[in-house]
């Protein structure tokens, strides 16, 4: 529970189950609506991984203010990160991890 104690820790938590819920909705939602007709996992997975994000952003709007972050530098990147697939476990690998 290391994480949940520095602002950057609770960032990369929010970032790795944003991230999480991002894949499962594309890898196991998705195909369970277009392939087998079942939207009820889109709606499930969705709501949930919608909240997720919101906390993501929220957590990188804390973070920011706490660090004294420019917006247009790496907040920016983080944010973009939560729309590509495996994007907000790369920038925890590559930045985040080593600002902790």
């Amino acid at each position: 529970m290391r994480l949940l104690k520095s602002s950057i820790g609770r960032l990369r938590l929010a970032g790795f189950f944003e991230g999480l819920s991002l894949i499962v909705l594309m890898g196991f939602a998705m195909p369970m609506k277009y392939i087998f007709g079942d939207p009820s996992y889109v709606r499930m997975i969705g709501s949930i991984h919608g909240a997720l994000f919101i906390l993501f952003v929220i957590q990188l709007f804390l973070t920011t203010e706490e660090y004294k972050w420019k917006y247009s530098d790496l907040p920016l990147k983080l944010l973009i990160s939560c729309f590509i697939p495996f994007g907000t476990f790369y920038l925890d690998y590559k930045v985040l991890n080593r600002i902790v």
